[in-house]
């Protein structure tokens, strides 16, 4: 099975090193010196890591045969693409890769269905579940367990528990709002003294 593991991005420098935008969560394993990596558009490889590094943040790789930032800049765009086998499991039991969570079902823990998941991005901070709804629109979802609380390859869902406003912008809004006048009358409070009293309503 062939997996996009990256996404060659601008040329860093001008000894052929180049940014890459990583869509894997084993760089280590799939971006290390030594990795054969087919390409899209295929014309442009098989390319082979020579080295990496990471530098403020961004991985930069270096290519056997590239050796300017002309030749580097050629690369720009290009999807690396690693062979993986179908069969074979992150080896954190909570990890999953991208192919296998790729077409689940979301849904909500009452069943509620909330679209499909069509694409992961791989964000320095965290991973996003890019989900398709049933309207054609897209929602992104954090891949956090404290809102993806189950990943059910068997039953192939994923279950959410969204917070307000993920799912539904209204609920935003209306969250906001709330938010809004509650912290006006918590300032009320605090100017005319009366912050050791309860609202009125919470007895």
């Amino acid at each position: 099975m062939q997996l996009v593991v990256a996404r060659i991005g601008r040329a860093h420098g001008i000894k052929g090193e180049v940014t890459v935008e990583v869509r894997t969560d084993e760089p280590e394993l799939r971006l290390g010196p030594g990795a054969v990596l087919a390409t899209e558009p295929a014309e442009t490889g098989p390319l082979t890591i020579e080295t990496g590094r990471v530098h403020s943040g961004r991985l930069l790789l270096r290519f056997e045969g590239v050796r300017d930032r002309t030749a580097a800049e050629a690369l720009r765009n290009t999807l690396l693409i690693a062979e993986v086998d179908p069969e074979e499991l992150p080896e954190e039991e909570d990890e999953f890769y991208d192919h296998q969570l790729i077409d689940l079902d979301v849904v909500l823990a009452d069943g509620t269905e909330i679209g499909r998941i069509t694409e992961i991005s791989h964000l320095p901070s965290q991973d996003l579940f890019i989900v398709e709804r049933p309207d054609g629109s897209e929602v992104m979802i954090p891949f956090v367990e404290e809102i993806v609380t189950e990943i059910d390859l068997e039953e192939q869902r994923a279950v959410i528990t969204p917070p307000p406003g993920l799912i539904d912008e209204s609920e935003a809004v209306i969250a906001s709002s709330r938010d809004e006048e509650t912290g006006d009358a918590a300032a009320g409070d605090a100017a005319s003294g009366d912050a050791g009293q309860a609202p009125k309503g919470d007895a």
